[in-house]
């Protein structure tokens, strides 16, 4: 998970542009190629080796049990990085496979997984393309990962939609759509809204060449209400977890001060029929 501005890999200038499918795809591989090593000893330890937290919050899966019973199931995971929430469904009892567009990820992963003895199949994939047939996995799931980087989210709602069994759930946690009215400043300046709620622009960094470096792309909730229901899921839930009164850590913008006021993840567990 990343937020919407914390860059690891210097950009000539940010802002907001259009960025289709290719630029963002072509982007973000390069980007989170770039930045694993340095992603993972900032925030490393917080997500463990074998954790599975849905948001900088803290929110795990082992309390939240948003995904149901994992044993014995298959799981895909899509956006997994360094396949740490993989590695949590291995170990409790699950058949997981882990997707991601960036091969440096994937090879963090590969590595820790060897590490743990916790191996867990991994697919270097776009997730609006997902390279499965029709109907192959019971549960599907994504914590901040793959929506918010893909130009085209309704295509990864529908690719969802076609690997699932039905009766099948996915569940995937992203950035609040709230937070892009705010700067993303973990300290008072990120309380003032500053943008609309309803400009779907990307937010883009880019290179001394001009060219896309890291593309994030904002969708209000009702965007994304429509998305799964066009994909033929039905929503159960949309969870805003609280920020934990013991948590004094902060995640790049998420922080103490701004989660006592805002919410700044949304998880959305939703089911195919």
């Amino acid at each position: 998970m990343a937020p919407v501005t914390e860059s690891y890999v210097g950009a000539a200038r940010v802002g907001r542009r259009p960025a289709g499918p290719a630029e963002s795809a072509t982007a973000n591989r390069s980007w989170w190629d770039a930045s694993a090593d340095d992603y993972l000893a900032e925030h490393g330890a917080f997500l463990g080796d074998a954790r599975f937290v849905w948001g900088p919050e803290g929110l795990s899966e082992a309390d939240a049990g948003l995904l149901g019973d994992v044993s014995g199931r298959s799981v895909l995971e899509i956006g997994c990085g360094a396949a740490q929430c993989s590695r949590w469904l291995l170990a409790a009892g699950a058949a997981p496979v882990g997707l991601d567009l960036s091969a440096g990820m994937l090879a963090r992963g590969h590595a820790a997984g060897a590490r743990a003895d916790l191996v867990v199949p991994l697919v270097q994939a776009d997730a609006a393309h997902l390279p499965f047939r029709r109907s192959t996995f019971d549960i599907v799931c994504s914590a901040y990962g793959a929506v918010p980087f893909v130009a085209d989210s309704g295509a990864v709602m529908q690719e969802v939609a076609r690997v699932l069994r039905p009766g099948g759930r996915w569940v995937f946690s992203v950035t609040h759509p709230i937070r892009w009215s705010f700067p993303d400043d973990p300290g008072p300046e990120g309380l003032r809204a500053r943008d609309s709620y309803w400009d779907r622009t990307p937010y883009v960094e880019e290179g001394p060449d001009g060219a896309a470096s890291y593309v994030e792309h904002h969708r209000t909730m009702g965007d994304r209400v429509r998305e799964i229901s066009t994909a033929g899921l039905r929503l159960l839930d949309l969870i805003e977890p609280e920020w934990p009164a013991d948590l004094t850590r902060a995640w790049g913008a998420w922080s103490p001060l701004r989660g006592r006021v805002i919410p700044g993840t949304a998880i959305y567990v939703c089911e195919k029929p």
